[in-house]
């Protein structure tokens, strides 16, 4: 058997679903005759959405894999042979252009949520921080449960970095209240211990507190914040 490109797998499996459509309107041609044209219309509709709605996240799931592979690239020289580029400047560039394509062209969508979210976290990293709360808080508004609480936490960590401190506590506090498959409440609640300690010891003990009996890394990280903490 030949190899087969990605692209021509993802055509190939568009043209079966497409042929399978065929296939079963042929089988029951009888009994969509039966209820008329209109009937018959709306099942094709269905069907033809069907088949392309999941072409189309097949579409959109490549184009982010694209940008990403873009943001994880190396700078300088690549192991691998790959992807690289000669300055920091140079893959920034890039990042935002792919990333702002992807949010332009998919908006409204998974992809473009998480389209938006790095774009976010590159201008952070450039220290930007004006426009990367303005990418977050699109996300946090205008984005599903999941993406919203992610953009809300990098918010929080924007708001203390800028003085902020009663907004970022209220972001943390409402994270903690209703967490997230992204977002636990044990990470907003570390997270928010971490940001009050240095001004508020007590309370930032009073929340690591519970966290030392859970399980795994939780209770790890919970009992290093508790041993940095000054002495009662």
């Amino acid at each position: 058997m030949s190899r087969l490109t990605r692209k021509e797998l993802k055509t190939d499996k568009l043209a079966l679903e497409l042929e399978q459509g065929i296939t079963f309107f042929g089988e029951h041609q009888k009994e969509i005759a039966r209820y008329g044209t209109i009937a018959l219309a709306v099942v094709v509709l269905i069907f033809g959405y069907m088949v392309y709605s999941r072409h189309e996240h097949a579409v959109r799931e490549q184009a982010l894999s694209s940008a990403i592979r873009v943001q994880e690239a190396p700078v300088g020289l690549s192991a691998t042979g790959g992807l690289a580029f000669p300055t920091q400047e140079a893959k920034d560039t890039e990042s935002l252009r792919v990333f702002t394509d992807l949010q332009s062209k998919y908006s409204g969508s998974a992809e473009g949520e998480i389209a938006q979210y790095y774009l976010g976290a590159i201008k952070a990293d450039q220290g930007k921080l004006a426009e990367a709360e303005k990418a977050f808080n699109e996300v946090a508004e205008k984005g599903d449960k999941k993406y919203s609480s992610l953009a809300k936490l990098s918010l929080a960590q924007i708001y203390f970095a800028d003085g902020r401190d009663t907004q970022g506590e209220k972001v943390l506090r409402d994270l903690i209240a209703n967490p997230t498959e992204f977002v636990s409440k044990e990470q907003a609640t570390i997270s928010l211990a971490r940001y009050l300690a240095p001004k508020k010891p007590a309370e930032a003990r009073k929340l690591l507190d519970p966290l030392r009996s859970q399980p795994g890394n939780v209770s790890q990280v919970a009992l290093t914040l508790i041993g940095e903490l000054p002495p009662q």
